[in-house]
């Protein structure tokens, strides 16, 4: 029994063929499912490092701190101490950083000391000279030491407090005292600065026992050439405090105490007799100093 003619068939597959050709088609053209987001992704995954993050403090160097900033320093210094006149003499130091708060240093001190017995006289025509007075006395002080920071300072302000301790020998330098003396004076009792015999010589109470004859005190170096050196030590501890704005600029005062001691007695002044002469003259002499310094660092 035929239920379908050969027409109806072929139009039954051509409508069959169509309708597989149009789905294929739809789905050719569905969209592609979403990517799943960032934020959905599994916790266990560790995020990677931005290129841009910081690194770490520990892996950053620290900047030199001011401290650390030079390593050497050079000052000069002018001296004032209880052995010594108004002006007690002159130092260089050169000090170089061994570390964060210690440094090494050797200086160079040169000071004139005086007798506290010293009296001076004037003499008629105006002139002055010290009574008995021999010898003048210099002391150069080559030292080394080691300096210690106590308090440091901001880095463009305050004050630096440091401790210092030195040691080294002492070269007590006798170079004579000169007194101009007349002579002619001597006999006559008259000073005639024209026509008199003037001689500078070194003083010597037994030898220019008329002391009116004495006209003034001698130029200061007229002896240099027969200066006796009296070798010695010395010993110094002091507190130094150091000012400045500027990083490589050193200004400060150091004051401290200081003791000196010589193989024999540093003949000042000439007594009147021989047994005055270990009153009059010391071999130890200990004494209190300040120094006003200033200098530059590198």
């Amino acid at each position: 029994m035929r239920f379908f003619s050969a027409p109806t068939y072929r139009w039954g597959l051509l409508a069959a063929g169509l309708l597989m050709a149009g789905g294929a088609k739809a789905q050719e053209r569905r969209p592609a499912p979403a990517a799943t987001p960032a934020s959905t992704a599994p916790a266990s995954a560790e995020p990677s490092r931005p290129s841009s993050a910081p690194l770490r403090s520990d892996m950053i160097s620290d900047a030199p701190s001011d401290e650390q900033s030079y390593q050497k320093e050079f000052v000069f210094g002018v001296n004032f101490n209880t052995q010594g006149g108004l002006l007690g003499g002159a130092s260089i130091r050169s000090t170089r950083v061994l570390d964060d708060r210690l440094l090494r240093f050797w200086s160079l001190e040169g000071v004139m000391l005086k007798n506290a017995k010293e009296e001076r006289i004037n003499s008629l025509i105006g002139g002055t000279y010290i009574n008995r007075k021999t010898n003048y006395a210099f002391v150069l002080r080559p030292s080394v030491g080691l300096q210690r920071i106590l308090f440091r300072k901001a880095a463009d302000a305050g004050v630096q407090v440091n401790g210092l301790l030195s040691v080294g020998p002492s070269f007590g330098l006798l170079m004579p005292y000169y007194i101009s003396y007349d002579r002619t004076a001597t006999r006559t009792n008259v000073i005639n600065l024209s026509t008199d015999e003037i001689v500078n010589e070194q003083y010597d109470p037994y030898k220019h026992t008329i002391t009116g004859a004495i006209l003034d005190h001698g130029p200061l170096f007229s002896g240099i050439g027969q200066t006796q050196v009296v070798p010695g030590f010395h010993l110094r501890g002091g507190l130094s405090f150091e000012y400045g704005r500027y990083r490589d600029a050193v200004t400060g005062l150091e004051v401290g105490f200081l003791v000196e001691g010589f193989t024999k007695r540093l003949l000042i002044l000439s007594p009147s007799t021989l047994s005055d002469t270990d009153a009059l003259n010391r071999k130890f002499f200990p004494s209190v100093y300040l120094t006003l310094y200033f200098g530059h660092r590198s």
